[in-house]
């Protein structure tokens, strides 16, 4: 979800630009060859998904697929989130430059959480046991970004309190569809391209 220009104190910006620049460096160390075309494809999904967007004060609602890019990426989700993001900040003006920090952690931490705690659920030979592990990391995920865009906000201001719950209330149902998108397409590439959830061997 992209924060606007202008609406963040710049303790909360120089934040999530820290923290965007440890992820994005622990992200590239682990980005290679092998992985390098499932990273441009979510990027480039990830582009286009959230091109689709509702503006929601000083925020705005699309789809995320933090969850798929997470147990998918783990910490390379987040130069891939932020890659797309700066293409929609410079082409399109969604969120802005000064923002892209933020909005990146907001995306790629709760995505790299669900990589935690489901990334293993989504690899079991159970197809039920994956279709739930990728639930629970699409609508997770959503859950987490509209928290952590929420936090960001109400942190930059009190004045932004309506506006942050109002953002947590709209995601509510992206949780679900989230979570049901996820859940099968973690269970179609479990068994037409295990390797690319990490399985070794069927």
């Amino acid at each position: 979800m992209h924060i606007s220009e202008g609406a963040l104190s710049v303790p909360v910006l120089t934040a999530g630009a820290v923290l965007t620049a440890f992820g994005v460096a622990k992200g590239l160390k682990k980005l290679d060859q092998a992985s390098l075309p499932q990273t441009a494809i979510l990027s480039a999904v990830f582009f286009v998904g959230s091109l689709v967007h509702v503006p929601l004060g000083p925020s705005s609602i699309h789809l995320l697929l933090g969850g798929l890019m997470g147990v998918i990426l783990g910490w390379i989700c987040f130069p891939a989130l932020l890659v797309a993001l700066f293409l929609q900040a410079i082409l399109f003006q969604f969120g802005g430059l000064l923002v892209l920090g933020v909005n990146t952690f907001d995306v790629a931490f709760p995505a790299l959480l669900c990589y935690w705690a489901f990334g293993k659920m989504v690899q079991s030979p159970k197809q039920s046991l994956v279709i739930v592990g990728g639930f629970l990391a699409g609508g997770v995920s959503v859950f987490l970004t509209a928290l952590t865009t929420a936090l960001a906000l109400y942190l930059s201001g009190e004045e932004f309190l309506l506006a942050a719950q109002g953002l947590v209330l709209g995601h509510l149902p992206l949780v679900l569809v989230e979570g049901v998108f996820t859940g099968f397409a973690a269970a179609f590439l479990r068994k037409v391209r295990p390797e690319v959830l990490g399985v070794t061997s069927i």
